[in-house]
């Protein structure tokens, strides 16, 4: 399943093994936004996402300070289970959210996550166009230079990568690698990277 439209931190999910650790976890839970349920009930419809009248219910917490992602959702019961409810319109059963606890130093990467995990509670499971537009409506990400997080992230993503550097096969220009995604031109003869 791959991430749709240009959600950088989604992307950066794909490729980052272990994310900043946080300096401390919390003592109280995170904290839901006002208005978040309702602005992501106007959104969806019920078809979509049929677990919509539950998301009160969902039970949100911090992830492990080592923990390798931002966020995940946990259904208690087998996926096979998760997808008969969805169908018959029953109950998801108990479901809880995860956050990283790193979040707390950027609301805005915060309630893009949360977000984000909210409409998997929902039942919108997949990672398709619709679940990456919804979430980029309701709560976009911040900007790489608006986030010492996400370029935190990205730094350490770039780190671990094999290729330091990229060469241009028309011109030959070299440059240090400063993104995860592969460039589409050369910035010297701005023909397509090959």
């Amino acid at each position: 399943m791959g991430m749709a439209g240009n959600d950088f931190a989604g992307r950066l999910r794909r490729y980052v093994t272990a994310i900043a650790k946080a300096g401390t976890t919390p003592s109280e839970p995170p904290e839901i936004p006002e208005g978040l349920f309702e602005t992501i009930t106007e959104k969806v419809t019920q078809q979509e996402a049929p677990f919509i009248g539950h998301l009160a219910r969902v039970r949100v917490e911090w992830l492990d300070r080592e923990a390798d992602r931002l966020g995940n959702t946990r259904f208690e019961m087998p996926p096979h289970e998760v997808e008969i409810r969805k169908r018959q319109r029953m109950p998801p059963g108990p479901v809880t959210i995860g956050l990283h606890p790193i979040l707390v130093e950027d609301e805005k990467l915060f309630v893009h996550t949360l977000v984000h995990e909210l409409l998997h509670a929902a039942g919108m499971t997949a990672h398709d166009v619709r679940h990456a537009e919804l979430v980029n409506e309701i709560a976009p990400s911040p900007k790489l230079s608006e986030s010492p997080l996400l370029q935190n992230i990205r730094n350490q993503a770039l780190a671990q990568q094999e290729v330091k550097n990229w060469t241009c096969g028309n011109c030959g220009f070299v440059w240090d690698r400063t993104t995860v995604k592969a460039p589409s031109r050369c910035p010297k003869c701005a023909r397509p990277f090959k």
